[in-house]
């Protein structure tokens, strides 16, 4: 039974962004509660204490493995399959990845240029060829941008256990 329930919540996870349009507009019932019209908020509560700006958040990680951090900063894109992840810029043409806690939530697929306030962990990691392409698919690149995929990047990665999206401006 506990080799079933593995082999079940593996497949889930790793069909998470594979889901068809409809599902992928769909809502998930954790995703989203909003308190007003202005902010929108997904996975854990959390507020805006405190976070640090995108920008500074490299040099707040040298040297360092990992660490938790809240993060506030303009989102480059979202997953535009399901919103399972998004990405950060952090100025000098660097971004991160933003996944998201155990794929406990997701955020809108549209929220390129939007400014979000993250909290969870940072950490400096080498993404796949694989996973790059993966990602490049689900943003909606063409083929032969994911053709030129073809060597893996070092980078931020940052898995978020709650989101705030702020109003535009």
């Amino acid at each position: 039974m506990k080799k079933f329930a593995f082999l079940f919540l593996s497949a889930t996870l790793l069909s998470a962004c594979n889901n068809t349009t409809n599902q992928a507009e769909e809502k998930t019932e954790t995703a989203a509660m909003e308190t007003g019209p202005e902010y929108q908020y997904y996975g854990d509560s959390i507020n805006d204490a405190n976070a640090i700006p995108a920008s500074e958040l490299m040099g707040k990680l040298a040297g360092q493995d990992s660490m938790p951090v809240k993060v506030k900063g303009q989102i480059n894109e979202s997953c535009k399959m399901k919103g399972c992840w998004m990405s950060m810029d952090l100025g000098n043409g660097k971004e991160m990845r933003v996944t998201f806690k155990d794929y406990g939530f997701f955020v809108p697929t549209n929220l390129d240029g939007e400014t979000a306030i993250i909290e969870g962990y940072a950490s400096m990691d080498t993404t796949s060829v694989e996973d790059l392409k993966h990602y490049a698919q689900d943003a909606g690149k063409s083929e032969e941008e994911i053709a030129a995929i073809t060597a893996p990047e070092i980078g931020v990665n940052y898995v978020a256990t709650g989101v705030i999206i702020e109003p535009k401006s």
